[in-house]
């Protein structure tokens, strides 16, 4: 059997949570091998807002259309909603947690006083971070992890949050403080969520990857949180979260159903300003991409007039970094 050649950025979580994929397909009996290829959005430091949408996987896509490598592996939530032609996603492994982590001195949410200095890269987080109420100053951030929790050990920063998913992935978990709760910070669509892409032709690959990796369930969730994200028509300078559950329910027969439980948030005005709405819809599973349309055009019909302008410029709009 040939060796499959996976593609993946060169940063160490990129690296990380590609291994753990290739780990599965070789005890499945497909060797592989990791083909690290740096992106537009690793060589840059300028705001991901300027770079445009698909700056950590158009790199990765044209490697795997020019058939340099056979699989790409993506963080779910950098990839643009829109599929290119000739490739798709086959996999959509197992989800990683979805929520935020706090990493601070010792302190949880709750115990930041007024003016303590959070840091963060996205302005999903930042807006819901002001939303609490606490008087906290939210300061953009971008760099890795090491980069970003270096800023709270030194004593530049109260506190950061960064996505739960990356700290497992890394085995650095025990460096949080806490893991937000949903209820009270919204993950990113698809955070947490791998992408296993391949090209459509290779029919024996999608056949594997989807039999190995795959799991049905993540796949139906994050649909219905990237449709949200696809009838917003937004990218990461628009601060938007969203979570979709697989809940169980009674039909009219009175019969146990799986059901899928989608709710999203949507930043409006400006960030500092704290100001949210808040969409939730319930749906069949057949219907993923229709429940995550809906609940965005609830979103838009709360808060249309009050959208954020692209690019969030302004003095407490100058986000820089992913979503993640």
């Amino acid at each position: 059997m040939s060796v499959l050649k996976i593609g993946t950025r060169p940063s160490e979580l990129a690296v990380a949570q590609t291994t753990t994929m290739a780990d599965r397909l070789t005890a499945a009996g497909q060797p592989c091998e990791i083909v690290t290829i740096s992106t537009s959005g690793d060589r840059s430091m300028a705001p991901v807002t300027q770079l445009g949408v698909g700056v950590f996987v158009s790199a990765l896509r044209d490697a795997l259309t020019a058939g340099e490598i056979d699989v790409a592996v993506h963080s779910f939530k950098d990839l643009p909603t829109a599929q290119p032609e000739g490739l798709r996603i086959a996999a959509v492994p197992q989800r990683e947690d979805v929520r935020d982590a706090l990493v601070t001195n010792g302190r949880v949410l709750g115990e930041l006083g007024r003016g303590a200095r959070v840091g963060t890269g996205s302005p999903r987080r930042g807006v819901q971070l002001y939303a609490l109420g606490q008087g906290l100053e939210v300061l953009p951030i971008r760099g890795n992890v090491d980069t970003r929790i270096g800023k709270v050990r030194s004593g530049e920063l109260d506190a950061v949050v960064v996505a739960a998913a990356g700290l497992r992935r890394l085995g650095r978990i025990d460096e949080a403080d806490e893991l937000i709760d949903p209820l009270q910070m919204l993950p990113a669509p698809a955070q947490g969520a791998l992408a296993v892409e391949c090209r459509v032709g290779d029919t024996e690959l999608v056949a594997t990857l989807q039999a190995v990796l795959d799991d049905p369930g993540v796949r139906v969730a994050v649909a219905a949180e990237r449709a949200v994200l696809a009838t917003l028509e937004a990218g990461c300078h628009v601060p938007v979260g969203a979570l979709a559950d697989v809940v169980s329910d009674l039909d009219d027969d009175g019969r146990a159903v799986d059901r899928l439980s989608l709710r999203g948030v949507l930043g409006i005005g400006d960030i500092a300003e704290g100001a949210v709405v808040r969409a939730s819809a319930t749906g069949e599973m057949d219907d993923a991409e229709k429940l995550g349309a809906a609940v965005a055009h609830e979103l838009l019909d709360l808060g249309a007039e009050d959208l954020p302008p692209a690019g969030l410029e302004g003095p407490a709009n100058r986000w820089i970094g992913s979503t993640e």
